[in-house]
């Protein structure tokens, strides 16, 4: 029960790799407030899976898309002490550059990296006063390595870990660390779309031969936004089976 009284919010936190990451903290004891885009059915399905949970989870109705939606989340929390934020929320819409259109770049960058700017941005001032708080990005070896078709995706997170490292030095002597998780392959919806041929592929690429479980990477995430990690602030910590 490391995370017993505290507040955690974590984005895109009623799927996959987010709702792993939502449900490792409620059983470590925290209360947690999980957003999401529109997905009410997985919303509501995980608000009935958390059983004696439940009462202890939030789910919020938000897109990051829009600066106010994200000003008016925070405010609502302007009386609680919120001790981490997990930036998990991310879309792909894959594509060659060369035929990427305009709206396909700008959805992407403007989830995944200003949808994360937005909400560090008010979690920072929510931090401040309590001279405590974590931070953490789910970003992607995407960005370090690039793939083919995800020049939008690998930017998008390519620019999470540069605003990562840029905002801890800012924020280092509040006691507030920002980091960032990069999983790997991980066995989750935004994946399920490859074609066959091609998830064959990625698998015998990593060392291990095998896609991670969401559960790996909550683990991660868990570990980062604990206070066992207090002098860890700048880095990424890779769950990607090797690759």
């Amino acid at each position: 029960m490391r995370y017993q009284d505290r507040h955690v919010v974590v984005t895109g936190g009623t799927r996959g790799i987010g709702r792993a990451i939502s449900e490792a903290f409620l059983r470590e004891g925290a209360t947690v407030r999980a957003t999401y885009r529109g997905d009410e059915n997985a919303a509501d399905q995980m608000h009935e899976d958390a059983g004696a949970d439940a009462e202890r989870l939030h789910l919020c109705k938000v897109d990051l898309c829009d600066p106010g939606a994200v000003v008016r989340f925070w405010a609502e929390l302007a009386d609680t002490p919120v001790s981490v934020l997990v930036n998990n929320a991310g879309i792909r819409r894959d594509g060659i550059l060369a035929m990427m259109s305009e709206e396909d770049w700008s959805t992407v960058l403007e989830t995944n990296l200003t949808g994360g700017f937005r909400m560090s941005k008010e979690a920072v001032k929510n931090m401040l006063g309590q001279r405590y708080g974590r931070i953490v990005f789910v970003t992607s070896p995407a960005g370090r390595v690039g793939f083919e078709g995800q020049g939008n995706y690998a930017a998008s997170k390519a620019g999470q870990v540069g605003l990562a490292r840029a905002l801890c030095k800012e924020v280092a002597k509040r006691g507030i660390t920002v980091n960032c998780v990069s999983p790997g392959f991980i066995e989750t919806d935004l994946i399920a779309d490859l074609p066959p041929e091609l998830t064959k592929g990625y698998k015998s690429s990593v060392p291990m031969r095998r896609f991670g479980k969401p559960a790996e990477v909550a683990s991660a995430v868990l570990y980062l936004a604990s206070e066992e990690a207090s002098y860890i602030t700048g880095s990424t910590l890779e769950v990607t089976g090797g690759l």
